[in-house]
């Protein structure tokens, strides 16, 4: 069974900014398929929970007032990606427009709801590394990943 990072904030753990969750159902679909690893990169750099809101500008993740929290953001990604290849994770099922864990499209950092294309720290990381990031509203691309984990432990 495929081993799959999943923001921990998509699947009711409440670590995200404002201390809330939520659930993705796409989970649903796949929990009994691959093996769902809840991870918060923020939370795993330091950060508490709840936090000031973030967004990447440039390199760099500034907070809602105007620290640079880059470090933190850097930090937990680093070490998750160490524990992604230890643990032989092939892909992950990512927050959207998160500066941790974006995948394709965050908020550009002025803090004014404007969204960029890009990836958040962990996200690209985690790109960089070779293992596979999908939105947490990419069904489509998910199901694949799914379907094509099916195929090689059957066929």
């Amino acid at each position: 069974m495929r081993k799959v990072f999943v923001s921990a904030c998509i699947t009711g753990i409440h670590c995200r900014y404002d201390g809330s969750a939520v659930w993705a159902e796409v989970l649903d679909t796949i929990e009994d398929e691959v093996c769902l690893i809840p991870v918060c990169p923020e939370v795993y750099g330091g950060m508490p929970t709840p936090r000031n809101s973030g967004e990447r500008l440039g390199e760099k993740v500034i907070d809602s007032h105007g620290a640079d929290v880059t470090d933190y953001y850097t930090r937990g990604a680093e070490d998750l990606i160490r524990l992604a290849k230890r643990l032989g994770v092939t892909a992950a099922i990512l927050k959207d427009r998160s500066p941790s864990c974006g995948c394709g499209v965050i908020y550009d950092g002025t803090f004014t709801s404007k969204k960029i294309k890009g990836n958040g720290v962990f996200a690209q990381l985690l790109k960089d590394a070779g293992i596979h990031i999908f939105s947490e509203t990419d069904s489509d691309g998910i199901m694949g990943f799914v379907r094509e984990n099916d195929e090689e432990t059957n066929g």
